[in-house]
C-alpha cells in the first residue's frame, strides 16, 4: 500500500490528464488479494479504480471522486503458455510485448500492438479494448481475448469464456472487453497466440501532396488488398520523427504510407508488387522496400516512437482517435487543416490509414491558458465531424472522462440508457470507476490535459 502524499501524487495521472490524488494505492500479488481489497472499499464506501501501466490516453486510469487506486504492476506471472492450442494464460500486469517475447522462440506472437507495447500491460489493453497499426488485417483486443476471471463488487469471482471458441451463453467476456474497468477487476486473461507469418515485407510510400497518400489507401482495400498495417504519417510528423530516429524517411514529403504484408511467400510477394503498383498509380514518387529485418524494424521504431519525437515542435500535444470510412479520409484532413487555421493550431497526422483510425496532433503549450482551451474546442470540433461522416469517436483509446460527455454524438438516449442499465447490473453501487465513459454532465473542458502518449 502507498498512503504518503509524495507516493500518492505518482498515480494522479495517466497519459492524459489529472484530476485528483488518490485516498491509496494498492498492489496485489492474487485474486484473492483483490477480493479483499474490493470487499474493504465496499464496506467503507470508497471507489476502486483498476490501473495498468498508467499509459491510457482517455483518462480511464485516474480518479475522479477519490478512493483507491488497485494498481496490478506486481500482478505479472505468464501462468500458462499453450502452444498446441495456441492459447496462454496471463495476469492483468503482464506487459504487452512480453508476451510475444515469451513465445517468439516457438513462432508465435500476441497481435494487438499498442505504440505504447513496450510499456502498457494486457490488463489495460482488455480495459480498453487497444488497438495497433497491425489491427487491420487482426482485429484488436477483444478479437484476441478468450476468457477472463473478473472480481465482481460484492467480492466474488467469475469466470467468463475459455480456450475452446465459441461457448455457449450470453458473450460476457466481449461485454467486459472495453468497459474501462467500470464492471469489475480483471484478475486473469486467456488470450489467442498467432503464428507469425512466413513471409514479411515492409514498403514506404513516398508522396508530394497528403490528398494522394489518403487516395492510395482507398484504393489498396479496394482493390480486394488488406495488408496487416498501412500507416500514414503527414510531413509534419515525419519530419520530427526522422530527427529523433534517424528512420529514413524523407524530410522533403508531405506524407508517407507505411504498408507491410505478410502470409505465404509467394502470396505475399505478389501482393507487395501489386501495392506498388497502385501507390505508383496514385502519384507516389518513390516506393521503397526494407532490404532487411533491421532496416523494416527501424522503419517500425521511427513509427512507434513518433509522438515522442514531437516534443522537438512543441512543449505539448493532445492526440485524437476518431474513426471515419477510409473512403472519407480526403474530406476528414481537409477539414482537420481548415479547424487548424481556424484557430490557429499547428496540427500534425498520423494515423491508422487502413481502417481509417485518425490520431490528429494539436500542438500547444499547456502553460497558455487561451492555447489549451482552442485546443479543447478544437478537438471536440474534430470529433464531431468524424460521427458526421459516419465514424466514431474512438478507436483504441476508449472513452475514459477524454470523450464521456461526446457520446451522444454516436449514441441515442435509449442506447445511453441500456448501457446504463447493463452497468448497474455488474456495479449497482457506482463504486467501479466512477465518472467513466457514460455521459455524466459535465463539459470535456474540465480535463487537465498533460502530455501526449502513444497509439
Amino acid at each position: 500500500m502507498l498512503w504518503r502524499p509524495e507516493d500518492r501524487l505518482l498515480y494522479e495521472y495517466d497519459g492524459l490528464s489529472s484530476r485528483r490524488v488518490p485516498d491509496a494505492v494498492a498492489f496485489p500479488r492474487s485474486t484473492e488479494d483483490v477480493t479483499e481489497i474490493v470487499k474493504l472499499a465496499r464496506r467503507e464506501k470508497v471507489p476502486v479504480i483498476a490501473r495498468g501501466a498508467g499509459t491510457g490516453l482517455s483518462g480511464g486510469a485516474v480518479v475522479t471522486e477519490g478512493g483507491i487506486v488497485v494498481s496490478f504492476a506486481r500482478m505479472k506471472k505468464i501462468l500458462e503458455i499453450d502452444i498446441p492450442n495456441q492459447r496462454a494464460r496471463v495476469q492483468p500486469g503482464v506487459v504487452n510485448l512480453d508476451l510475444s517475447l515469451a513465445v517468439s522462440d516457438v513462432g508465435f506472437y500476441f497481435v494487438p500492438d499498442p505504440s505504447s507495447q513496450k510499456a502498457c500491460t494486457i490488463g489495460g489493453n482488455v480495459a480498453e479494448n487497444s488497438g495497433g497499426p497491425h489491427t487491420l488485417a487482426y482485429g484488436v483486443t477483444t478479437n484476441h481475448v478468450l476468457g477472463l476471471e473478473v472480481v465482481l463488487d460484492d467480492g466474488r469471482v467469475i469466470r467468463t469464456g475459455g480456450k475452446v471458441w465459441d461457448r455457449p451463453g450470453y458473450d460476457l467476456t466481449g461485454f467486459i472487453v472495453g468497459s474501462e474497468g467500470t464492471l469489475g477487476l480483471v484478475t486473469e486473461i486467456t488470450v489467442r497466440l498467432t503464428p507469425k507469418p512466413e513471409a514479411v515485407k515492409t514498403l514506404l510510400a513516398i508522396y508530394e501532396r497528403v490528398l494522394d497518400a489518403t487516395r492510395t489507401v482507398a484504393a489498396i482495400t479496394a482493390g480486394g488488398i488488406t495488408p496487416a498495417a498501412l500507416e500514414m504519417m503527414d510531413g509534419i510528423t515525419l519530419r520530427a520523427i526522422e530527427a529523433a530516429t534517424h528512420a529514413g524517411y524523407p524530410l522533403d514529403s508531405a506524407a508517407v504510407l507505411l504498408i507491410e504484408v505478410e502470409g505465404l511467400r509467394e502470396a505475399v510477394e505478389e501482393e507487395v508488387e501489386a501495392v506498388e503498383g497502385i501507390c505508383r498509380r496514385h502519384a507516389a514518387r518513390e516506393v521503397r522496400r526494407a532490404r532487411s529485418e533491421e532496416e523494416r524494424e527501424l522503419l517500425w521504431r521511427g513509427r512507434k516512437n513518433a509522438f515522442g519525437a514531437l516534443g522537438r515542435i512543441s512543449p505539448n500535444f493532445y492526440v485524437q482517435d476518431g474513426v471515419i470510412p477510409r473512403t472519407r479520409l480526403p474530406a476528414m484532413l481537409e477539414y482537420i487543416a481548415a479547424v487548424g487555421e481556424k484557430h490557429g493550431l499547428l496540427i500534425g497526422n498520423i494515423f491508422h490509414a487502413g481502417d481509417g483510425n485518425l490520431h490528429p496532433l494539436l500542438m500547444f503549450d499547456a502553460r497558455d491558458s487561451k492555447q489549451t482551451a482552442k485546443v479543447l474546442v478544437a478537438a471536440s470540433e474534430i470529433m464531431a465531424r468524424c460521427a458526421d461522416l459516419g465514424g466514431s469517436i474512438t478507436g483504441e483509446h476508449g472513452v475514459g472522462i477524454e470523450k464521456n460527455e461526446l457520446m451522444p454524438l454516436i449514441f441515442s438516449p435509449d442506447d445511453l440508457a441500456m448501457m446504463r442499465r447493463l452497468k448497474e447490473v455488474f456495479n449497482p453501487a457506482g463504486f467501479f470507476n466512477p465518472g467513466k465513459v457514460l455521459p455524466t454532465g459535465k463539459m470535456c473542458g474540465e480535463l487537465r490535459i498533460q502530455v501526449g502518449g502513444g497509439a
